[in-house]
């Protein structure tokens, strides 16, 4: 009797423990409004190379090669080249502060300048990716107003797009990465079809190679990572990777596989056009189909643009989902809600900008912007994150020998 009294104790006992170790665990993460993903929500490492792929090749593929060339000319795919060696540089930086930390960019920020200071920076990352949204939009309308319909008004078709990227959106982190495989999927034959065009290159265009001054390699460089645009969404969906360990060699594969396909569109426009069509063509890409020619098919021009609302939407979606994660996870809302007020102001943004060279004000101005958070504040993350960690195991190891 005295025996079964204690095992009843003791079980007892254990509960209270098990019960005050679930309590604390739920207010850790009420505090730092961060939950933990369920295993339903979370995705295989392979789909990072998708969603890295899908979510930086989207309009500025179509037209980058003219803002390259300015600087470089024919050496244009060196700077490409090198563009694409620092993303992968950047992409390595992230994992290193994200798997420190554990988590997604508001936990590295919340652990590094507090609550306030972190939740802002939080913010202004959300800004930037919502920015990314709106101008890969309000570009894709002005190729179509310009190629295919050129009376169609700005707000008309960001009204008729908003309601789809509503839909896909509010369906969760997996139906958007869904579309981003099959946007890759569909997409990819097109590529091969640039091939045609070399019927008609002048391959002694490149040659000889690195005519330029390093410095203008690295400044065509510079200008080329904002095609690169979009690999900055690793900040928020790390957590809803499985076994993060493995995801990284596909994420670096996803980087990879955009910059072997930029630098090859960037030498089938090399070799195609001479360096002055290339610098007064808006959409070297997209200028390209109406070379491609089929027996039973004309202006194929209209097909490609077509198509490429597929690669576009992978794009626009995968920034509203991270842009209003992260402002559910700083202010701690309803994402749907938060949802549903980023997708009117990104309708009306896009009704609202005008023409192409307000356009390329913006565009220009993010650049500048994208470059610098890429490649000069991540770094500095990963080298105060170095420091604030070592001070915090310093402290640790004191308070130890007392």
């Amino acid at each position: 009797m005295k025996t079964k009294s204690v095992f009843i104790s003791c079980s007892y006992f254990f509960s209270l423990l098990s019960e005050q170790a679930a309590l604390f665990k739920k207010r850790s993460e009420t505090m730092s409004g961060e939950k933990v993903i369920k295993e339903k929500y979370l995705i295989s490492p392979f789909l990072s190379f998708f969603i890295i792929h899908a979510m930086q090749v989207g309009v500025g593929v179509l037209s980058f090669q003219s803002e390259i060339v300015k600087e470089t000319g024919y050496d244009a795919w060196i700077s490409v080249i090198l563009a694409g060696v620092l993303v992968n540089f950047s992409i390595a930086c992230m994992y290193i502060i994200l798997k420190r930390a554990d988590g997604d960019i508001i936990k590295v920020h919340q652990e590094l300048f507090g609550k306030w200071i972190g939740g802002f920076l939080s913010l202004l990352i959300a800004t930037f990716l919502l920015f990314l949204a709106l101008i890969i939009l309000r570009t894709y309308i002005e190729i179509v107003q310009v190629w295919v319909f050129e009376d169609l008004q700005n707000w008309c078709f960001a009204l008729l797009s908003i309601p789809f990227f509503y839909y896909v959106v509010s369906g969760g982190f997996r139906t958007v990465v869904g579309l981003a495989f099959l946007s890759i999927l569909i997409t990819l034959p097109i590529y091969p079809l640039f091939l045609m065009t070399l019927e008609f290159a002048q391959y002694n265009n490149i040659v000889p190679v690195w005519k330029h001054s390093v410095l203008e390699v690295i400044e065509g460089a510079k200008v080329a990572t904002f095609s690169y645009s979009g690999f900055e969404l690793l900040l928020v969906y790390f957590p809803f990777l499985k076994h993060k360990e493995l995801s990284q060699k596909w994420t670096q594969l996803g980087a990879a596989f955009t910059t072997l396909l930029y630098t090859y569109i960037t030498l089938i426009c090399l070799f195609f056009y001479s360096e002055e069509q290339i610098n007064k063509t808006i959409w070297a890409l997209l200028t390209l189909f109406k070379v491609i020619e089929f027996p039973f098919l004309e202006r194929f021009e209209y097909i490609g643009i077509t198509v490429w609302m597929i690669v576009v939407a992978p794009n626009i979606a995968l920034a509203i989902w991270a842009g209003s994660r992260l402002v559910k996870r700083v202010f701690s809302l309803n994402q749907r809600h938060v949802l549903i007020v980023i997708v009117i102001l990104l309708c009306g943004g896009a009704a609202l900008i005008p023409t192409r060279s307000a356009i390329d004000a913006i565009a220009s101005v993010f650049n500048q912007i994208g470059f610098y958070f890429a490649f000069v504040y991540i770094p500095f993350l990963v080298l105060l994150q170095t420091i604030v960690y070592k001070f915090k195991k310093g402290d640790t190891n004191e308070t130890a020998g007392m």
